[in-house]
């Protein structure tokens, strides 16, 4: 399905320095921050307290926030859980917290500003399970990384599969590079998006890439470059299609998906728009740096024993 055709391939590869140079300093200071500032964690990564409240009916998840901020508290996650009455809320952990005192004030704030809860629990999370839920994580991410490696090695030449890893990994570094920069929080929520990303932008680079090794095998006399020009052009109708339709979807979480979902929809967005850049602008160019060629693809014609050069035995 296309929604247009562009007849001429448009010549990406000709400023392919400009727009690596642009990746290159854009990574680099994402690292930067990632280093001077780091993560903004959320509780379920730096341990708190859960509280658990119930309302008669559909709790107000804005009233809630609402009246803890106006308490003085900071930092918190609200949202629901089980139903829509259920409700919990995790606020950081304190230096000399005393549990059930927090959870009073945090009862005597809703009853303030958002009547009609009662309270089922309140329950400390100690750093250590944040630690844990870090370290877990952080081994999700890696396993994602080398299985994307492993399916790029059986389904590629080594020259494609090391330029897609690389811009995915490039996506991933920008993603957090953000949440660093303007220390958003960065929760389990976040930490999904992010692999959702890879698995993204890795098919959105094998789409070009399959369409790179097509060209190679069925049209002859192009130079790299141009096999790669128009690779990339004859798929940005699908592109446009495919990560369009995508992006409305998130885009509509963001802006009416509440404050549970933004962060997601946030590090989705900022994903999606790197995603299409990195496969088309980053992965390209450096398949053409790492020297691929048509005769890479091309299976040389087999010699019968006693037979000329065009075939025919002597």
């Amino acid at each position: 399905m296309e929604f247009f055709r562009i007849r001429k391939d448009i010549p990406f590869m000709r400023h392919a320095l400009v727009f690596n140079v642009i990746s290159l300093i854009t990574f680099l200071l994402a690292v930067f921050f990632l280093i001077s500032r780091g993560l903004h964690l959320s509780v379920e990564f730096t341990g708190g307290t859960l509280i658990e409240v119930s309302y008669q009916q559909t709790a107000d998840l804005e009233k809630v926030r609402n009246a803890l901020g106006k308490s003085g508290h900071s930092d918190f996650v609200v949202q629901n859980f089980g139903s829509s009455r259920d409700v919990m809320i995790r606020l950081p952990l304190k230096s000399d917290q005393n549990t059930a005192k927090l959870g009073e004030s945090v009862m005597a704030a809703l009853e303030a500003n958002a009547p009609g809860a009662s309270l089922q629990r309140v329950e400390f999370v100690g750093p250590q399970v944040g630690k844990e839920l870090a370290e877990n994580g952080a081994l999700a991410l890696l396993l994602v990384i080398i299985g994307i490696v492993l399916y790029l090695a059986f389904r590629f030449e080594w020259r494609f599969s090391v330029s897609a890893i690389i811009a995915n990994l490039h996506d991933v570094i920008i993603i957090l590079g953000f949440f660093a920069f303007f220390q958003w929080e960065f929760s389990l929520s976040v930490l999904a998006a992010v692999l959702a990303v890879l698995g993204y932008s890795v098919n959105e680079s094998v789409v070009v890439f399959d369409r790179v090794r097509e060209t190679f095998k069925k049209v002859r006399g192009l130079t790299t470059p141009q096999v790669l020009d128009h690779a990339i052009t004859s798929t940005i109708s699908r592109t446009i299609i495919t990560h369009g339709s995508t992006q409305m979807m998130v885009l509509s979480m963001l802006i009416f998906g509440g404050e549970t979902l933004y962060y997601f929809a946030l590090a989705l967005t900022i994903g999606i728009c790197f995603g299409i850049y990195s496969s088309v602008l980053v992965a390209a160019p450096l398949v053409m740096w790492l020297g691929v060629s048509r005769e890479q693809f091309i299976k040389p014609k087999k010699q019968v024993e006693g037979a000329n050069e065009d075939g025919a035995v002597v």
